[in-house]
């Protein structure tokens, strides 16, 4: 991993949970709040997994140590704001009002799974890497020609920067005023291809400057400064300043996929260090230190957390097994003749 200094960006805790100095004390209930979501995206993540490893869903993409990211982006955003995740961002999806089977289904390739219901502003995950920050900056556009109060906060990793939807999306918000935030989850790997192969750039947040927005870095591990980025950059948006790009340096702390295996890239020196400074146990050491969460606490957390997951998990695995047919319902149409004349008719 690149070691990025954060000077002149927003920052909160160190590595090791401590309140930096000069750092503006966060609200007690709000760093709460950002706890019990990234406790109930890690315990939902582990689940998962081991659900994939008993058969009962399909591949999965572990998002374990990059909580902080999509948590921080989240619940910074307004509630007319839509999220435009990709495949690894089920934590913001939840954060956002995305219920937990919904997500539960989408792994298990029922066609019901990763709908939004009504109300809740996430569009589906994205596979193709980065096809979707076309997406995002088009919405954007149009929430401005509306005069629509929305903006579009997109999430995508470090190797959609090397996709050319990345310059397409970016120039395109750029030049049409859209407001959007580019978030980029820097997780130093593009599955197996480092970053070093990716770009030359020194940071992702630099190639902001081709586009003529502002670009930042930002230690996605601390929880509390991705929220202030991001809640400032949707600022400047709603003000009518156009988009702006943050590179969020975290670490995936499992494999790209549970059919992965990171060790053939990727030494054990590096995970121990990567895990020493995960968000969610960087966000517990501080709430502890002050006072906030103590270990009867945690293990309430961690208590009611599981009781909702185990209810999404039973309720979606006891959904009703699509019908076949299904697969072409909405993709060819059926046409059936008339009585009379002969008519075919869609």
């Amino acid at each position: 991993m690149v070691a990025f200094d954060f000077e002149g960006q927003p920052a909160f805790l160190d590595e090791g949970g401590h309140l930096l100095p000069g750092a503006r004390t966060p609200d007690p209930e709000f760093a709460l709040r950002l706890y019990r979501q990234m406790l109930l995206a890690r315990r939902l993540d582990i689940r998962c997994v081991n659900l994939q490893r008993q058969g009962r869903i399909g591949t999965y993409p572990p998002g374990a140590g990059q909580e902080g990211v999509q948590i921080g982006a989240a619940m910074a955003m307004a509630e007319a704001d839509w999220l435009f995740p990709t495949y690894r961002d089920g934590a913001a999806a939840a954060a956002r009002g995305q219920p937990l089977d919904s997500l539960v289904r989408y792994w298990m390739g029922h066609p019901r799974g990763g709908i939004a219901p009504e109300g809740v502003n996430v569009f589906p995950f994205s596979i193709p890497v980065g096809s979707h920050i076309p997406h995002a900056a088009g919405m954007a556009w149009a929430a401005r020609l509306r005069g629509d109060p929305a903006c579009a906060v997109c999430l995508f990793g470090d190797g959609a920067t090397s996709e050319g939807d990345f310059h397409e999306g970016l120039n395109f918000a750029a030049v049409m005023g859209a407001p959007a935030v580019f978030v980029c989850e820097n997780n130093g790997y593009a599955i197996s291809v480092p970053l070093s192969r990716q770009t030359a750039s020194a940071r992702i947040a630099a190639k902001a400057e081709g586009y003529g927005i502002p670009g930042l870095t930002v230690d996605g591990n601390d929880v509390l400064a991705v929220h202030a980025a991001v809640a400032d950059a949707l600022g400047r948006a709603r003000a009518g300043h156009g988009p702006t790009l943050v590179e969020a340096l975290t670490y995936r702390l499992g494999p790209h996929t549970t059919s992965d295996d990171p060790t053939r890239y990727r030494s054990a020196d590096e995970e121990s260090a990567a895990r020493a400074r995960e968000p969610l146990a960087r966000l517990a050491t501080y709430l502890a230190a002050a006072g906030l969460l103590s270990d009867e606490d945690r293990e309430r957390a961690e208590a009611e957390a599981d009781a909702r997951i185990e209810q999404a998990v039973q309720a979606a695995l006891g959904s009703e097994p699509p019908d076949p047919a299904d697969m072409t319902a909405f993709t060819v149409a059926a046409e059936a003749t008339e009585a009379k004349g002969g008519k075919a008719h869609a």
